[in-house]
């Protein structure tokens, strides 16, 4: 696969049970539709997530139920980028964070909070 092909048969997002559990509560804390992700050149790396909570998706946004609470909304232009990504919640110490595994990304940035593909 290259980023300048989507197959809309393979599986597009995939979502750990800890990133699972702790969206649906921000979900259902903030009374979201669900989240929505793009992906905007930014970053010393070219590339950078941009994840929201939405009220309702953009005209264009496709959604994918991840999980039972978990609707994830993902700009078009951003489907090819992020194909096969895996969704992780991980906590080190006292901070937690949401990863994004993605097996497109061909670098990242020393941050880790941009991308190249």
């Amino acid at each position: 696969m290259t980023v300048e092909s989507f197959s809309p048969e393979e599986s597009v997002l995939t979502i750990t049970e800890a990133a699972a559990i702790h969206l649906s509560g921000q979900i259902t804390r903030t009374n979201s539709a669900g989240l929505r992700l793009a992906v905007n050149e930014s970053g010393c790396s070219g590339y950078m997530y941009e994840l929201n909570l939405v009220s309702e998706p953009k005209d264009g946004d496709h959604a994918f139920e991840l999980a039972d609470g978990v609707t994830l909304y993902v700009a078009t232009e951003a489907l090819p980028m992020i194909q096969g990504t895996e969704i992780d919640y991980h906590t080190e110490g006292l901070n937690s964070t949401i990863k994004f595994n993605n097996p497109n990304a061909k670098a990242l940035c020393g941050c880790g909070e941009s991308f190249t593909v």
